[in-house]
């Protein structure tokens, strides 16, 4: 290999896209997309916009759902790509076309399902879904970003992504969810590259 410097605006080198669902002031629900986010044990980190309507209401209500959509789900996650549930639209946004979107769900064609544990509602379309609570948030950027962590506290996935012949496990070769790289999104279809010497551990023993 030959190596060379850049100087990347962005280091998005693939997270999987989260539509993460809150609660507005009026009692009406919210969907944000998302895909700075990462998961250690059972919690998770997100990468939030201060503005951004998700992130006020995860700060006021303390709970949201993490839906993660496979990679067949590019037309929901684009017809949200450029909506915000921010009335008042910050300049920056507007600069990049973002319009104020009160309905997400109809823009997106999704549907609402209820949760068990927290008031935000599910996508019903995401084959998995997290329900979550708020457990603690540092600024980033000079506060234009807010790192939040949040517990799950319940995971639902579509029965078609269960290992045949555990209980809790999510079985690989059928989970598809979708990646952003640099702005694009990407999926696994091609299935596993390697075999990962890290699949060794029994995931029992990752459980906190």
């Amino acid at each position: 290999m030959t190596h060379s410097t850049i100087n990347p605006a962005v280091l998005y080198w693939g997270t999987p896209v989260v539509l993460v669902t809150t609660v507005n002031p009026d009692g009406s629900s919210n969907i944000g997309p998302m895909s700075s986010a990462f998961w250690i044990g059972n919690r998770c980190i997100l990468g939030l916009g201060t503005s951004s309507q998700t992130t006020q209401n995860l700060l006021r209500t303390k709970e949201c759902v993490l839906n993660l959509p496979s990679d067949d789900m590019g037309d929901a996650v684009n017809n949200l790509a450029y909506t915000t549930g921010t009335e008042i639209i910050p300049e920056y946004k507007i600069a990049r076309g973002y319009r104020y979107e009160k309905d997400k769900w109809t823009a997106a064609q999704l549907t609402p399902q209820g949760s068990e544990k927290v008031a935000p509602p599910r996508v019903q379309n995401c084959p998995v879904q997290m329900e979550a609570a708020y457990r603690g948030t540092y600024e980033m950027l000079g506060g234009a970003v807010q790192v939040i962590e949040v517990e799950v506290l319940q995971t639902h996935v579509d029965n078609t992504l269960r290992l045949e012949g555990y209980a809790n496990r999510v079985d690989p070769d059928a989970w598809r969810p979708m990646i952003m790289s640099f702005q694009h999104l990407y999926g696994l279809r091609h299935g596993e590259v390697v075999r990962s010497e890290l699949a060794r551990i029994d995931e029992e023993q990752l459980r906190v």
